[in-house]
């Protein structure tokens, strides 16, 4: 996850076809989906979260947190995979995926969250897509291996 993510190029035409309406609205348009409707809003599953438009990892499970906000809220991103950009009224500063351009949402600095950064990455569902972490494989019981906690030893 440490890498540069490679930079996905397509035309109108082809995100058209690879994506929903509404995903083409908010990553390709900048739109923004209506507060408290989003799948991931309340969805606190170990994972990661990809762009929803490129498949680039964009954030940690264990980065995202209950903000009250209405959208899915994480304090960073993975390293090197979110662009910021002011707003053309300088109020915000949108967020974007660094590979795709596809628009994520806005960040929010100074709001008093007690979370690390003290940002909140204000994150529209569409935008992203969860990929669940690998299920755990379970320790041997001792008996089932060469273990030093075997009876006996």
């Amino acid at each position: 996850m440490a890498s540069t993510p490679v930079s996905v190029h397509k035309s109108e035409e082809e995100w058209r076809a690879i994506l929903t309406p509404e995903q083409f609205h908010i990553l390709r348009e900048k739109g923004t989906e209506p507060k408290g409707t989003g799948h991931y809003d309340k969805f606190y599953e170990e994972g990661i979260y990809n762009c929803a438009g490129c498949g680039t990892p964009l954030y940690k499970s264990t980065t995202k947190f209950n903000s009250g906000c209405g959208w899915p809220a994480f304090f960073e991103g993975l390293p090197g995979t979110i662009n910021r950009s002011p707003d053309p009224d300088g109020r915000r500063t949108e967020i974007t995926c660094v590979a795709c351009g596809g628009h994520l949402g806005h960040v929010f600095k100074g709001e008093g969250h007690l979370v690390p950064t003290d940002e909140r990455h204000c994150v529209n569902s569409v935008s992203i897509k969860f990929v669940p972490a690998p299920a755990s494989t379970p320790a041997p019981q001792c008996g089932s291996c060469s273990c030093s906690a075997r009876k006996g030893n």
